[in-house]
């Protein structure tokens, strides 16, 4: 009879001879049997692998790969321009003869940053953070020079970071005008929201407007018969 052993979850080729010929039925059968489960070992194998995989890929950041093609982008774009410098051309020249008619529209209609509407409360901050940070110029001098003064101690992954910071007269002013622009912005705010004069007036005030709307929002489908009829005077 035929034993399985470990040899069993070699590659299928090396399990199966190029001939059977001469071999009794038991034996053909027993080879079959032995490439089988070589295929099922390789499969298990490949599983195991991908579910591994899986795992990596779980516990990354949710912008891991954006931010990953993001890095690789940047790193061929200075390879390029140090490149073209190196033989006394314009990168910006050059980087430019690249880009299409396409590309060009679609980099301006993201420049425009359109407001798409709310997603989530992440994508809603992350906009609230472009929009608060995309007019603040660095000081790098002084931040190259606190590094150098307080070390370690001065990277965000430390536990005493902030500790050394020095406020400035000016970052107080710079802060205070900005939070009165925000102040001044979210005053003007005004949201029109749309009314139709044609619809139905089934509601008392505007809260029990609203109020009428999640209702029909949400159980609508399930009570237009009933409404139809209703309008028509046949209700039973």
């Amino acid at each position: 009879a035929y034993q399985y052993d470990e040899g069993d979850d070699a590659p299928a080729a090396a399990a199966a001879p190029e001939s059977t010929e001469g071999l009794s039925m038991r034996e053909k059968l027993a080879l079959r049997l032995k490439a089988t489960k070589a295929l099922r070992g390789e499969a298990r194998k490949a599983n195991a692998d991908e579910v591994v995989e899986e795992d990596r890929r779980s516990k990354l950041p949710k912008n891991f790969e954006s931010k990953k093609r993001r890095a690789e982008w940047e790193l061929e774009s200075e390879e390029k321009k140090k490149q073209v410098e190196a033989e006394g051309g314009d990168y910006q020249r050059v980087k430019a003869m690249n880009v299409t008619v396409e590309e060009q529209d679609s980099r301006r209609s993201k420049a425009r940053n359109p407001d798409t509407g709310f997603a989530d409360y992440q994508q809603a901050q992350f906009r609230q953070y472009q929009r608060l940070t995309k007019d603040i110029k660095p000081d790098l001098a002084a931040y190259k020079a606190s590094v150098e003064k307080w070390g370690d101690d001065f990277s965000a992954n430390s536990l005493n970071y902030a500790a050394h910071a020095e406020t400035t007269r000016e970052g107080v002013d710079r802060m205070v005008e900005d939070l009165k622009a925000q102040i001044d912005k979210r005053a003007k705010f005004s949201r029109r929201r749309a009314f139709h004069a044609d619809s139905d007036i089934d509601y008392i005030n505007d809260r029990n407007m609203r109020f009428n709307q999640k209702a029909e929002r949400f159980y609508g489908k399930y009570t237009q018969e009933i409404k139809e009829s209703l309008e028509r005077g046949t209700a039973v």
